[in-house]
């Protein structure tokens, strides 16, 4: 008996411990199998910024297949809005050349047409009958956000800027309830030292997984971020056996662009990318259709052709 009424006790005890456990917020402890538990793997700020010129470096062109959808604020007026998803075709080259195709989809009409050297882009728009011009560094944002959309910021996205030696970079860990991180911060010198880029690695697999380009006095430009690192569907060409032997073995087939100030975002799915085969320069000219209204952005007027 006296048995009995000690194991009734001390299982009213437990109930008790457990219901009080409960109360104050407690949860039970839960054992993830050794599969299912997340390794951080461990490198050096050299490492991180080897891995990163790597692809920088390396990737010299791209040929790329892609569906678009682009999102904005409640400003956004323009044709691009008018359909969830985009079909894309995107061609680009160091130092700063790229196009980019969009087209409707299952009709397959052309929604826009992108081009830009570097200092001018070019942004066709069929539908709209309208031509907009205007330098790649202009600052001043425009109230209709399709004005806003460049090819730049696809260019910045794909095709990285190496970081150079003389360059100062910071290093640092991060980490939240999605992942653990490391971040290279790379600084811009002058008068008064700021951000110029952060670089982050998913410390899961040490790939890049977001880049944050800031402008002066901290302004972020962009924020860009990547997933699903595949291999690239192949180059044709001379150069396609350097492509491995320079070390780009994948690619990023899901890629965000947010741009905070211009008040809108674009996600990437690529669907085909090849890396590093010759395009011809003419494949980047974007010419002014016959009949379209040329738009100079920047400009306070809009200047119309016969």
């Amino acid at each position: 008996m006296r048995r009995v009424k000690t194991c009734l006790v001390l299982a009213t005890l437990a109930a008790i411990s457990c219901g009080c456990a409960a109360r104050n917020g407690v949860k039970g402890h839960t054992e993830l199998p050794p599969r299912q538990r997340p390794v951080a793997k461990d490198a050096t700020r050299e490492e991180l910024l080897e891995a990163y010129n790597r692809i920088a470096l390396g990737t010299k062109s791209l040929n790329a297949t892609l569906e678009l959808k682009p999102t904005a604020g409640s400003k956004y007026s323009g044709v691009i809005d008018e359909y969830h998803e985009v079909k894309a075709f995107l061609l680009a080259a160091r130092p700063a050349q790229i196009r980019v195709i969009g087209q409707a989809p299952v009709i397959g009409t052309t929604v826009f047409d992108m081009a830009s050297d570097g200092d001018t882009f070019r942004v066709s728009i069929p539908p709209k009958n309208k031509f907009l011009v205007g330098p790649v560094a202009v600052e001043r944002a425009s109230s209709k956000p399709i004005e806003n959309l460049r090819p730049q910021h696809l260019l910045d996205a794909l095709l990285w800027p190496e970081v150079r030696k003389e360059e100062a970079v910071l290093f640092e860990e991060f980490n939240d309830e999605n992942g653990r991180y490391y971040v290279l911060t790379v600084l811009r010198g002058g008068y008064q030292t700021e951000i110029l880029r952060k670089i982050w690695f998913d410390r899961s697999d040490l790939q890049v997984t977001r880049m944050q380009i800031f402008g002066p006095k901290g302004l972020l430009l962009s924020d860009i971020r990547l997933a699903a690192w595949q291999p690239p569907d192949g180059a044709t060409g001379p150069s396609a056996p350097a492509t491995l032997s320079n070390g780009v073995a994948s690619f990023p087939r899901t890629i965000q662009i947010e741009r905070p100030h211009d008040d809108y975002k674009l996600d990437l799915q690529v669907a085909k990318v090849i890396l590093n085969e010759e395009i011809p320069a003419e494949r980047f000219k974007l010419e002014q259709p016959s009949g379209a209204e040329l738009v100079r952005v920047g400009d306070a007027t809009e200047i119309k052709q016969p």
